[in-house]
């Protein structure tokens, strides 16, 4: 049965964060909230969950999933930064953004891209997803909660548990995030490329 913790949007409260956290860290897929739409997530290093979840979306391995860091300091340990894309990634972060980088060797293999070993970083503009990532002390991998069929993501807690039941084991119920995904860029090739244009403006980071 999937468990259900409703938290205060702008203060969570620690004691029900560290209770999801110990799900995560144990091998649960949940549904969380962020700055864009609410994510699948799991733990990094769990292959049963990251399978549940390419199974839940119905999306195979040449799909970027995102790594979901708590601070731009994290992101260099999972991803090659140059300088150039050092300086956009401090104006980006926190905030909508997706960022596809050259992965590094701290990146199971299974998480990057199978022929460009590139993948998805993001730091979330959330006071609970940030909180959820303190907790848990390292990142989560995750993505957009849009289901087969559906045009847009899900955006209530309550929707997400009636459809999902059973399929996930934590619902963190925040409130309502949005329906609009991160702005997706690719720094890999070392040009800024924009893949998807989303929540994200592109004015203040000079790509508009």
């Amino acid at each position: 049965m999937t468990k259900y913790l409703a938290v205060h949007a702008q203060n969570p409260q620690p004691r029900l964060l560290g209770q999801a956290a110990q799900i995560l860290a144990d091998g649960g897929v949940a549904a969380i909230p962020t700055d864009s739409c609410y994510a699948l997530a799991c733990h990094l290093d769990d292959k049963p969950a990251v399978d549940h979840i390419r199974r839940l979306r119905r999306i195979d391995e040449r799909h970027h999933l995102t790594l979901l860091c708590r601070d731009l300091s994290e992101i260099a340990a999972y991803a090659r930064v140059d300088n150039a894309s050092y300086r956009l990634l401090r104006l980006a972060t926190p905030g909508a953004y997706t960022f596809i980088l050259e992965a590094t060797r701290e990146v199971p293999r299974r998480l990057s891209h199978p022929s460009r070993k590139t993948i998805g970083i993001r730091v979330p503009d959330h006071p609970v997803a940030l909180e959820l990532l303190n907790s848990l002390g390292q990142p989560l991998i995750g993505t957009t909660l849009l289901l087969p069929g559906d045009e847009l993501p899900i955006n209530d807690a309550e929707e997400i548990r009636e459809r999902l039941d059973n399929e996930l084991d934590l619902v963190i119920d925040a409130g309502p995030c949005g329906v609009e995904p991160t702005t997706v860029i690719d720094l890999s090739t070392g040009t800024p490329t924009v893949l998807r244009l989303g929540r994200g403006p592109l004015e203040p980071l000079g790509l508009a």
